[in-house]
This record gives structure tokens, C-alpha cells and sequence, in this order.
């Protein structure tokens, strides 16, 4: 057996595996994707009055205290970044975790003095991939008071408004987009001395 007959079929196999995977595959699935899934293969991306706004696979960071907030994140250098996917890998009695939490336990209750709810912990505590745009029905809830006082609207209305934008997970847990509820909040409820598109500001 010489060379020449060892190495011609190699380089057609890998040539046509190069092709398939690198080249055809990709095409086929990105097509498909296209056409029956055109909004999730574009990045969910969440858009309003011709503007993109972010996207429902991503979170984003809310401070204001009329908006309701999202959950913390570890990635850097900004919250929330696609980049640099990833939580803190902190254990649960590290000192750098315990502090974080006590943190925003304080900002949670200086935000909303009154407020003497136990903190849910997916308010206090970051995910593993950090990005999430979710928070758990509890979280929505909890911040809910301090919404409606600060919107000048009735909490039953605030309650009614988060019910029809709550979704399950496969586990059977409630849990609403955080971006989307702030949208609704906008539309719905606008401050009145803030702009008045439905933009949320941060």
C-alpha cells in the first residue's frame, strides 16, 4: 500500500466532512430555524415603537425604585453580560456571600421600609449563568407594594397585571419576565414625570 492510495481517500473524507459539518449543516439548521422559529433564532430580541429594547433571554439591571427588579448578577464587568456568562461559584457560607446578601437584603428594605416580608432568595442571590430575565412570582410579589405606591396605583390592579404576564416553568413554578412586566408597567401605569414611551428606564 503506497501513500498516494492511503492519502487520497483521507483527504476526500475530510474534505466532505468539512463540508457537511462546517458548511451544509449549518445552512440547513439556520434555515429551518428561520422559518419556523424566526423570533428565537434572532435572539428573542424585545422591541417597542422601532426600538430594541433587549432581549426576553437576557436580563437587565433595574434600580429605580417605581420599576420592579430583576435578580442579581455576577458577571463582569457590567451585570447581565452575554460575554461573560457565569454566577460566583461562592458557597453558601462564604463571607463574600454572606456579605453580598445582607447587601441587598438593606437595599431590598431601604427601598420599601414598610415592607417586612421575608426576602425571597432569588432577589438576594445570583444564578449560576447570571443572565436570567426572570424572577420568581414570590420576587414579583414582594416588590409589588412598593410599586404600586410609587405608581400611585391600587395593588390589586399591579397584582391583576403581574397574574396575566405570569408564566410556569416545567417544574411548575410561577415566574415572570422582568423586562417585559417593567414594559407593561410603562404602558399601563407611566410615571408622569418620566418620559412617556414605553422605554424602561433604569
Amino acid at each position: 500500500m503506497n501513500l498516494k492510495s492511503t492519502l487520497r481517500p483521507a483527504l476526500v473524507l475530510f474534505t466532505g466532512l468539512t463540508l457537511l459539518t462546517g458548511l451544509v449543516y449549518p445552512l440547513v439548521v439556520t434555515g429551518l430555524g428561520q422559518v419556523m422559529f424566526p423570533a428565537a433564532a434572532n435572539g428573542s430580541l424585545v422591541q417597542s415603537d422601532g426600538k430594541t429594547l433587549g432581549s426576553g433571554l437576557i436580563g437587565q439591571s433595574f434600580t429605580r425604585p417605581d420599576y420592579f427588579w430583576s435578580r442579581p448578577s455576577a458577571t463582569g464587568p457590567e451585570p447581565y453580560n452575554a460575554a461573560a456568562s457565569g454566577g460566583s461559584n461562592l458557597g453558601p457560607n462564604h463571607p463574600d456571600l454572606r456579605k453580598a446578601v445582607a447587601e441587598r437584603v438593606a437595599a431590598l428594605r431601604a427601598a420599601d421600609p414598610g415592607n417586612l416580608r421575608r426576602v425571597p432568595v432569588d432577589l438576594v442571590t445570583t444564578s449560576a449563568s447570571g443572565l436570567d430575565p426572570h424572577i420568581s412570582l414570590a420576587a414579583a410579589e414582594y416588590q409589588l407594594g412598593r410599586v404600586a405606591r410609587l405608581r400611585g396605583v391600587p395593588e390589586l390592579q399591579l397584582r391583576h397585571l403581574l397574574g396575566g404576564l405570569a408564566t410556569q416553568t416545567v417544574w411548575g413554578e410561577a415566574r415572570v419576565n422582568v423586562l417585559a412586566l417593567n414594559m407593561a408597567l410603562d404602558r399601563q401605569y407611566p410615571v408622569r414625570s418620566q418620559p412617556s414611551d414605553a422605554t424602561p428606564r433604569t
